[in-house]
């Protein structure tokens, strides 16, 4: 699994945990020598150089609350989370962290702890409540403090356009799956960049759209809660679009942008060697990895090794193919484990996947999303997103982890994401060194939040957040990234 948490000669891991979660920065470093740290061995902010990026991520759902404050509309999670039984602890985003409120707090807290870079996004209902036609003033002046608050602090603001909150006015006219929502969207992006553009420079198109097409409107597990191969196929083409799209409309506003988009990806084995796994797994590597990126890069939908959207062709209009793809600045690569698949009679990934607990992966390499600790898949994304044409450079947009965190008092231990954290940089640096331009990671997440259909009960922060009083502790972690990075 990797290098251990700490180089400490003379101190066994548990002291060294401890002692992360008690010392600030300067302690630290000052202790490391007394105690024989091995500048060799350990892990150093400085061995990815100095111009690469750290930073964590959020988004506007999960954080912000004030679902319907200050002229802000529904969006598709509002209607989702307040349906019975569509969130697993029963719970909404109606406040979640109260980042409408605690922002200017919370960005303080980032510079405090070193973190000068922060993604966060922009609620497509808070600026257009109705998704298109009379801006909110009040949503864009609220975006507009929030930058001029990161800035003030020094930190950089990185805003990604769309995190999974369509309007629910346009999910009435149907959502993704009605064409018309490439116009929508279009004209929300000029919208944000046309008034944030002056002081925000570092853009994201899209957050995961593989993620919210195929949970939204395949699997029905998120919203819209919709369950259609063919609301799917439609909506994964009127996204594409969207993508690139967007993209050409960032450049044009914001000159000296920085323009990227996000790709979750997982790498993909075979049960075993047997063809039909293998095949099986081929078809899901299609559907996971490949339908937003391919055609980004100007390879098209991979239509050949995934039957199911082979009708993908049937929703494009004339010019669609060439405007597909757009070349970014960066690509944004969101990993959090791998997927082994067996071939399956159903032809959707969650019936082709092999729980990690009957391929004997033993619970303390779980996360509590039942999600294996495999550190070298971001290793091996790397480098396979850096073959394809088009990527010219790579950041690590979100990886995190889950895990049950323990409070002492004002203490919260969370050891094992620490571990977590230095394994999988680990591997990012790796792949640095074997040539991949890799320029940045940023940490899911920044705050604990409301973790879409899993509810509040999943912890990713690094920052403990405390639902009923809205207290703010920072995590072991966020004391050894916050070390890490000063240091």
């Amino acid at each position: 699994m990797g290098r251990q948490i700490c180089y400490f000669r003379q101190m066994d891991r548990k002291e060294w945990l401890k002692m992360a979660g008690l010392m600030g920065a300067g302690m630290l470093a000052g202790s490391a020598k007394a105690l024989n740290w091995s500048e060799e061995d350990a892990l150093r902010r400085q061995d990815f150089g100095p111009d690469f990026l750290w930073g964590v991520a959020t988004a506007a759902y999960q954080i912000e609350g004030a679902w319907n404050q200050d002229g802000k509309g529904p969006s598709v999670w509002d209607t989702f989370s307040h349906r019975k039984g569509k969130i697993k602890t029963g719970e909404n985003g109606d406040e979640a962290c109260d980042f409408y409120h605690r922002y200017p707090e919370d960005i303080a807290l980032l510079k405090q702890m070193g973190i000068l870079n922060f993604r966060f996004s922009t609620a497509w209902s808070r600026v257009l409540p109705a998704g298109k036609g009379a801006v909110n003033e009040k949503g864009i002046d609220y975006y507009q403090r929030v930058v001029d608050a990161c800035l003030e602090n020094g930190v950089r603001p990185w805003i990604t356009l769309y995190h999974w909150d369509l309007p629910q006015a346009l999910q009435d006219e149907g959502g993704w799956v009605n064409r018309d929502v490439i116009g929508h969207f279009s004209g929300y992006a000029d919208l944000i960049t046309r008034r944030l553009g002056d002081r925000v420079q570092d853009w994201m198109v899209l957050n995961e759209p593989m993620a919210f097409t195929s949970l939204g409107y395949l699997l029905g597990i998120h919203a819209p809660g919709r369950r259609s191969i063919r609301a799917f196929v439609r909506a994964c083409h009127h996204a594409s679009m969207c993508q690139s799209e967007g993209g050409r409309i960032i450049r044009a506003n914001v000159p000296q942008a920085n323009v990227g988009t996000t790709i979750s990806a997982s790498p993909i084995h075979p049960k075993d060697d047997h063809p039909k796994h293998v095949a099986a797994a081929k078809r899901a590597d299609a559907l996971i990895n490949r339908i937003f990126i391919d055609p980004a890069c100007g390879l098209g939908y991979p239509t050949a090794d995934l039957p199911l959207i082979r009708s993908i062709h049937k929703h494009m209009e004339p010019g669609d193919a060439e405007k597909l793809p757009f070349q970014f600045d960066f690509i944004g690569l969101q990993y959090y484990t791998r997927q082994v698949v067996k071939s399956s009679l159903i032809p959707f990934i969650r019936a082709n996947v092999v729980k990690p607990q009957k391929m004997g992966i033993p619970k303390e390499d779980l996360t509590d999303m039942g999600w294996e600790v495999y550190p070298e898949g971001i290793h091996t994304l790397l480098k396979r997103f850096a073959a394809m044409p088009m990527v010219k450079k790579i950041i690590v947009t979100e990886n995190g982890c889950a895990f049950p965190d323990t409070l002492t008092g004002d203490e919260i231990h969370d050891p094992r994401r620490i571990k977590f954290l230095q394994d999988y940089l680990e591997q990012v640096l790796k792949a640095k060194r074997e040539g991949v331009n890799v320029g940045g990671y940023f940490i899911w997440s920044y705050l604990d939040n409301f973790e879409w259909a899993e509810g509040y009960m999943p912890r990713f922060g690094l920052v403990h957040v405390d639902y009923k009083t809205q207290q703010r502790r920072i995590k072991d972690s966020g004391k050894w990234f916050s070390s890490f990075l000063k240091n």
